[in-house]
């Protein structure tokens, strides 16, 4: 490694270190802000705040925004060579345009391994106690974030839900499917279902129920329907299985199980297994970009490389999060719906890195 390459790596590494460090206290001090209310009134202790929450706040929200912080720490410290005119200096004396971008893919390898890592296996226990924490001192009642929460409360029957009120005991947007080995055998859908105390049993309304038999499927539906189920209200509580608290090994091992008994949640689970994949992969596309971009020497340097960079790195996650829905939703292939962004904003990189100036 050349006296180039170490300078390049330190100013890289050094750059989004920083870079993370003052984005991750602004984001913990708005969050302080809209929270404090919340710990006041529900005397959460200092210790807890700090050790049980924040600790565990800091990594998800490094996994989160890692995009954001590599993309804006090449664009900065790239533009400030492009200023000095460093690039022309450095390409100048004959480097390929390729070999010069060898420090930046180093500096992204390392990058692209801490992330794995902790989306991999320091985010989902980190994310368990935050919610634990938020259910404790923040929420007014425990309740299900999001689709991706689920339960499979025995072989081969699922249930899952988009949203849990424990305050009325009203889910919606559930479904449940059962299946004898990879057949389905039923499948009942609801907009909505609610506790009935006095009956101890469930109002379904908007309901569907698919039953597969020898002799075909058989088709019920109506807009509302009282009928017993397995589930009880307290077993929609931050206890139920989210895919973002499973490690990597837990999840292959939800993948396995799943596919083999052929659960409807199917697609969450393959969604979150190749967004931690391609969220490593997309350290190499924003750091091509990014060098692609910044090392033109334009008029306004680091301040027009710097406002662009926020705008692609933002149209960069809001394109990841919208294509991560079709994912989940089964309108879009998963693999297909989480890497989408990371060929978009490769291809776009390639194009620009082929037309500068070398």
């Amino acid at each position: 490694m050349k006296i180039l390459d170490r300078y390049i790596i330190k100013k890289f590494l050094g750059t989004f270190f920083f870079t993370m460090a003052l984005i991750i206290l602004i984001v913990m001090v708005i969050d302080l802000t809209e929270k404090v209310d919340d710990f006041i009134e529900k005397k959460a202790p200092m210790k807890a705040i700090v050790f049980d929450y924040y600790l565990n706040f800091i990594p998800y929200y490094i996994s989160l925004l890692s995009p954001l912080f590599i993309f804006i720490a090449v664009i900065y410290f790239t533009s400030q060579l492009a200023t000095r005119s460093e690039i022309i200096a450095i390409l100048g004396t004959g480097v390929n345009y390729t070999r010069f971008l060898f420090p930046y893919f180093a500096g992204a390898s390392v990058i692209a391994i801490l992330n794995f890592i902790l989306a991999a296996f320091v985010v989902p226990p980190c994310h368990k106690k935050v919610e634990a924490f938020e259910d404790t001192y923040v929420r007014n009642e425990h309740r299900v974030l999001s689709s991706k929460v689920y339960l499979r409360k025995a072989p081969g029957l699922f249930v899952t839900l988009e949203a849990f009120n424990l305050t009325d005991s009203a889910g919606y947007q559930f479904t449940t499917d059962y299946f004898i080995g990879t057949d389905k055998i039923y499948r009942l859908t609801a907009d909505q279902l609610i506790w009935n105390k006095a009956k101890k049993k469930w109002t379904l309304e908007n309901y569907v129920i698919r039953r597969f038999g020898l002799n075909g499927e058989t088709i019920e539906s109506g807009y509302r329907k009282d009928t017993s189920l397995a589930i009880t209200p307290d077993e929609f509580s931050a206890t139920n299985l989210v895919v973002s608290t499973l490690n990597y090994f837990e999840l292959n091992h939800e993948i396995k199980e799943t596919m083999s008994e052929g659960g409807a949640n199917i697609n969450n689970l393959l969604v979150e297994k190749y967004k931690r994949q391609a969220s490593s992969f997309a350290m190499f596309v924003l750091t091509l970009l990014g060098v692609a971009i910044a090392a033109r020497k334009v008029r306004g340097g680091v301040g027009i490389h710097l406002g662009l960079g926020l705008f692609i790195s933002f149209t960069f996650l809001l394109l990841t999060q919208f294509s991560l829905s079709y994912g989940i939703s089964g309108q879009m292939h998963p693999f297909i719906a989480v890497w989408i962004p990371n060929i978009c904003y490769l291809i776009l990189g390639i194009g620009i890195a082929v037309k500068a100036p070398k």
